[in-house]
């Protein structure tokens, strides 16, 4: 039996993760899965995630707990966010490494890469410039979670990997007002305005930068993908400081294109208007993938698929007091 712990599972990326692998356990595979809720583990706290991890000795780790958020909320709490994102990972990794666990993946972020970094940014533009000043405390603390994969394997033969998403969106996604990503914050404005009859929705910046989505359930099938190759596969692919692996799909969009998808999706017919005293944040942000297509993944769902079924699980889930 392979015992995996999933931390932050009731998150929009772990929920989706714990389902497949659910999935795989249902089907037959001799899956012990664990998890924990925040109020049971707080993985900032050392001491509990060592009790944790030497109680229960996973045989492997999948990190997708994180303090999220949109610009809204990177700007307004950056203490929070190096802080909380640090602590997780420091803990989680180191303690994961104490117990004697040997397989571990840790999920990061597209942030990482310097704002004028060329495009499609490809895995070595990491660490070769500035970073965007909006999420710079978030994606200095995910770039310390590579690293800190990169170390325990270079020097206790750990196999520690980091997959790095573009803009994830899906079920379980955070659908408030103020603190949520581009994606279902314009989900839940579109849906409202509809609701309530308005004429017009003014969207942040100018809509002119372009974002690259991935559908969540796309995210955890590449997840369990890299997940599951062989080490002299993933080594093959990888260089032992620069081991991240991108995750997306390769196409963007304008933010005023999400928009009206977005419009569309939830029977918004009125007008979109742009707010150009709003940040736009990085002008684009599009991940070179062809590092995991040559090992052999693709996503299979559309955005304008994905984006429907989205706002149908918003629809059905809109009563949930966490929405």
């Amino acid at each position: 039996m392979t015992r995996i712990y999933i931390a932050g599972h009731r998150g929009m990326v772990g929920g989706a993760i714990l389902r497949r692998l659910e999935a795989r356990r249902d089907a037959g595979e001799d899956l012990d899965l664990i998890t924990r809720t925040h109020s049971q583990l707080d993985l900032t706290d050392q001491v509990q995630v060592r009790d944790f991890m030497a109680t229960e000795k996973p045989d492997v780790v999948i990190l997708a707990a994180a303090k999220v958020g949109g610009i809204h909320a990177n700007n307004t709490y950056p203490a929070e966010f190096i802080y909380e994102n640090l602590m997780i990972e420091a803990n989680v990794i180191h303690q994961a490494h104490a117990s004697g666990v040997q397989r571990l993946l840790q999920l990061g972020s597209s942030c990482i890469y310097p704002k004028a970094v060329p495009q499609p940014m490809k895995e070595d533009a990491l660490l070769t410039g500035t970073l965007e000043s909006t999420n710079e405390p978030y994606a200095i603390s995910k770039i310390a979670g590579i690293k800190l994969c990169e170390s325990y394997n270079r020097q206790y033969g750990r196999d520690y990997r980091s997959v790095m998403p573009t803009n994830l969106y899906g079920p379980g996604d955070n659908f408030h007002p103020d603190n949520s990503h581009v994606m279902p914050a314009l989900m839940r404005r579109f849906h409202e305005a509809k609701r309530d009859g308005l004429e017009e929705v003014t969207i942040w910046g100018t809509g002119t930068p372009r974002r690259e989505f991935l559908h969540v359930d796309d995210m955890a099938e590449a997840s369990l993908f890299v997940l599951d190759l062989d080490k002299a596969t993933y080594d093959a692919n990888t260089e032992p400081m620069l081991s991240h692996i991108n995750v997306g799909c390769g196409e963007d969009v304008s933010i005023l294109e999400l928009a009206q998808m977005v419009a569309k999706a939830t029977g918004f017919k009125g007008r979109i208007e742009t707010d150009p005293s709003k940040p736009d944040g990085t002008k684009r942000k599009l991940m070179d993938v062809s590092r995991l297509a040559a090992m052999g993944w693709r996503p299979s769902v559309g955005l304008e698929e994905g984006i429907a079924g989205t706002y149908q699980w918003f629809l059905d889930n809109m009563d949930d007091a966490r929405l």
